[in-house]
């Protein structure tokens, strides 16, 4: 979401998306038919277990092609209202917290103004021509930020749902003028843009490389430019858009009222859509089935054609009876179809959504937060290998079968601070405490929060929780650019241009405040490659093992003392053992591994062999072993 409204929100959801059969055992080896039967007991799609997940905010993935970049009358209807005196696109290599000449002519002081109004450029084509850069990592499925007609960077106050963001395409004024020739209310008058065209595109480049894609629908909401909202605002009750809205007053001379209206928390520029007992109300509904249709079987070709699922944000937001609905209706598209909701709450809260009749995962923050307890965190809420081994088991037990394997396991997104970022301000607080720390995580406002590149024992810890990420249950999600070492602060500092090796970028030398760092303390900024490596070496292993991807769970070690947390995987013939060292120095693990059995060390391809029933591993502080037991 948008750095202004995520200042308020509290809770989140999502999920995962992949294909791969189930062969997630009960017991010992089950027959072909068993692992048949325990499939068809799941409403969760099978593939979705198997995916490594890429999260990319299109704004600032990729600028594919320039001619289509924003202009200044492009921003008008996004936040901040009035718009600036000078703009330019801006530099994609530039010093993040260094205000250009054009904004220092526009005269604010806040840096957050000027962060909203950036445009870098970042569009499909950008996203199509990156996408082996994807699958040479070995990422199986994309989940975009919304791509939708809006004049935001974030675009979450969405113009429409059947239209891609013209700016986004080969032809921006040619696309706005094509859908001026539509009726909304009626899609047999929908036109296909050039952008349109280009989003079909992407999602046939993406399938022909066996990979996945999901759209994020924000099906609460618009933004004040959309169709419906421009109709209200010139028509009134007149409208045939004025019961879409919460509307608290019409403008009426007489009664001496101006037009007013309830914005999603309160902000103005995202009027809220109107819901009963069935959730939306009949416009705004048809209108969303209609658009997924769109998006999901374009121009009535077959599900093949069109993404393979939805994340949706703030599922919290919208009734319950809206989601069953709307679950039918995809699944009547595409039985296969993925779907995952933004919900950040407890566990308990979220199983309501995770029932079978709505969605079939979350974007997992409960697993980062977890993970952030035990690999991270200092003091009072640092917890044990037990206690951690405790929070995961709750994790994977409370929702009903299948739902843990394709839950979105993540760290870092648009929302939160980067991974590296947090590792670097570990103790400014417990990440779980959502509501207090995502504040604390805006180095915009916590003028404590250290904006440095991190050092190499933090990348260490990068590291250490990708493998945990990699081999647990459940589909990893890599937010784009942590696998090549960027960091941030929170919303908006985790909205940085990525990192690409043909770009130069300019030294990090500004703070927010404007001031600028001490010569010994200026970053430089380049891709690691090193991490990149180590992302791609784990993708490799989790696609190459079955075990990783459905196998069954069973914990080996918890050692509190000497900071140990051991697994295994099981899924028929393979078998892998996680071991994680999250001590400070090197330990040595007794594993009692069969008799006369080779287990290979898949991290460095060091093998091991069982010796009088006692095999003994060294694994250095803040590092982890991925054993594969060999066949005899």
């Amino acid at each position: 979401m948008r750095k202004l409204f995520l200042n308020i929100i509290s809770l989140f959801l999502l999920l995962a998306l992949t294909f791969v059969p189930n062969y997630v055992r009960s017991g010992n080896a089950q027959s072909s038919n068993a692992q048949l039967s325990e499939e068809s007991s799941e409403f969760v799609p099978q593939w979705a277990k198997s995916a490594i997940w890429y999260q990319i905010f299109p704004e600032r993935f990729r600028d594919g092609d320039k001619s289509n970049n924003p202009t200044i009358d492009d921003l008008a209807g996004a936040d901040p209202i009035a718009l600036p005196k000078q703009w330019q696109i801006h530099p994609w290599g530039s010093d993040w917290y260094q205000r250009q000449s054009w904004e220092l002519t526009n005269g604010e002081a806040d840096i957050a103004t000027h962060l909203l109004r950036r445009r870098y450029g970042g569009d499909l084509q950008g996203i199509i021509d990156k996408l082996d850069y994807l699958k040479k990592l070995g990422i199986t499925a994309i989940y975009l930020n919304p791509i939708f007609d809006s004049p935001s960077l974030h675009k979450y106050d969405a113009a429409s749902y059947h239209h891609i963001d013209p700016n986004f395409g080969p032809d921006p004024e040619g696309d706005r003028q094509l859908i001026k020739q539509e009726n909304p209310l009626d899609p047999s008058t929908w036109v296909w843009t050039k952008a349109d065209e280009l989003a079909l595109k992407l999602i046939d480049e993406v399938h022909k490389r066996k990979m996945k894609v999901i759209f994020d629908g924000v099906f609460n909401h618009m933004g004040v430019n959309s169709f419906a909202f421009k109709d209200l605002v010139k028509n009134q009750k007149d409208s045939s858009y004025a019961d879409w809205f919460i509307i608290k007053s019409f403008e009426d001379s007489n009664k001496g009222t101006a037009l007013d209206y309830e914005g999603w928390f309160g902000v103005k520029s995202l009027p809220e859509w109107r819901e009963d007992e069935n959730g939306l109300v009949s416009g705004p509904q048809q209108y969303v089935f209609n658009a997924t249709s769109r998006w999901m079987n374009p121009k009535n070709k077959g599900s093949a054609y069109g993404i393979d699922g939805w994340r949706l944000d703030v599922a919290y937001d919208v009734h319950h009876n809206f989601w069953k609905s709307w679950r039918k209706h995809v699944k009547s598209i595409n039985s296969e179809a993925y779907l995952t909701a933004e919900i950040v709450d407890l566990p308990e809260k979220v199983q309501p959504y995770l029932q079978g009749d709505e969605f079939d995962g979350e974007m997992n923050y409960n697993f980062a937060f977890t993970a952030a307890e035990f690999l991270f965190n200092d003091g009072v809420d640092r917890i044990n290998s037990t206690q951690f081994d405790q929070k995961l088991k709750h994790l994977r037990n409370i929702y009903p079968k299948g739902v843990a394997y394709v839950n979105q396991n993540l760290f870092g997104s648009h929302d939160s601070n980067r991974v590296a970022s947090h590792i670097v301000n570990r103790g400014i607080g417990n990440f779980r405490n959502w509501g207090n720390y995502f504040g604390l995580s805006q180095a915009i406002n916590n003028l404590n929060y250290e904006v440095r590149k991190p050092n190499e024992q933090e990348i260490q810890l990068q590291k250490l929780f990708a493998i945990l990420q990699m081999t647990y249950v459940g589909a990893p999600m890599i937010y784009y650019g942590d696998e090549v070492g960027m960091w941030g602060a929170n919303d908006p500092d985790s909205r940085k241009p990525m990192l690409w090796s043909d770009i130069k970028y300019d030294d990090e030398l500004y703070l927010p405040n404007g001031s600028k760092r001490a010569k010994n303390k200026v970053d430089s900024v380049s891709v690691n490659n090193k991490l990149f490596s180590h992302y791609q070496k784990l993708a490799q292993i989790r696609n190459a093992n079955p075990a990783l991807q459905t196998g069954e769970f069973k914990t080996l070690i918890t050692n509190d003392e000497e900071g140990i947390y051991a697994f295994e995987r099981n899924n028929k013939d393979n078998n892998i053992t996680v071991i994680l060292n999250n001590s400070n120095t090197t330990q040595e693990i007794n594993l009692p591994f069969e008799n006369q059995v080779k287990y290979l060390n898949l991290l460095n391809n060091k093998v091991y062999q069982n010796n009088k029933n006692q095999t003994f591993i060294r694994i250095k502080s803040k590092w982890g072993a991925i054993l594969k037991k060999e066949p005899r």
